[in-house]
């Protein structure tokens, strides 16, 4: 089972969802590193998240400080990059 990273970002979600599929390509574009979990290819990765959030929702993207985003759109994720320093 994979946990997140404490100084990176993880993105928990699946290539079904679409808001996983969207916070990926922003990512991508923005050039951010992040690891990938993807919940069909390891399904008990879905407990981690579930445990992270609380919720059965995805994406749950994890940041470095610790704090989580489930089902963010594209300007909370911005936000929180900037808040961060790494955009």
């Amino acid at each position: 089972m994979t946990t997140p990273a404490s100084d990176s970002i993880t993105l928990f979600g699946a290539d079904w969802c679409r808001d996983c599929i969207r916070t990926k390509k922003q990512l991508d574009e923005l050039g951010i590193e992040y690891t990938y979990i993807d919940l069909v290819e390891d399904p008990a990765a879905a407990d981690v998240a579930k445990e992270i959030s609380g919720r059965t929702n995805i994406p749950v993207v994890v940041y470095p400080d610790a704090s989580h985003h489930v089902e963010p759109s594209n300007a909370d994720v911005e936000a929180k990059l900037r808040e961060l320093s790494l955009i």
